[in-house]
């Protein structure tokens, strides 16, 4: 289980950020940022929904993070994070395999109607 401040590193090596960023966006000394990261000073409620804000998640999705998630990472600059409870990977799981079914559907009647306008101007061209 990742302690929060393990969970504050990743999320922002996630961004692609520096410590350094993360101290200014935080108004911080970086050493003093890299101390929470570290684990070397307790850090206040407020402090940690800074972060999350900062991060762009909640409070609950920082705490959470890591325990049993999947991570989905979108762009070539990572710059979209996504994260799932795996409790919730099933149901996600099952709701792409039903998406997998439509178009797979989708892709048969556009044949078919395809199939028809040929016969449709063969018709029309007697």
């Amino acid at each position: 289980m990742m302690k929060f401040h393990e969970k504050i590193r990743v999320m922002r090596q996630l961004q692609g950020w520096s410590q350094e960023d993360m101290a200014n966006k935080l108004g911080m000394s970086v050493s003093g940022y890299a101390n929470i990261e570290r684990g070397e000073t307790d850090v206040q409620l407020s402090r940690l929904e800074q972060i999350a804000t900062v991060l762009g998640i909640n409070l609950l999705e920082l705490l959470s993070f890591g325990e049993k998630n999947i991570i989905c990472l979108a762009g070539n600059d990572q710059s979209i994070v996504q994260s799932f409870n795996a409790k919730e990977s099933q149901e996600i799981l099952h709701e792409l395999d039903k998406c997998q079914l439509l178009v797979a559907q989708k892709d048969k009647e556009i044949s078919y109607l395809k199939e028809l306008v040929v016969i449709l101007k063969k018709q029309i061209d007697k």
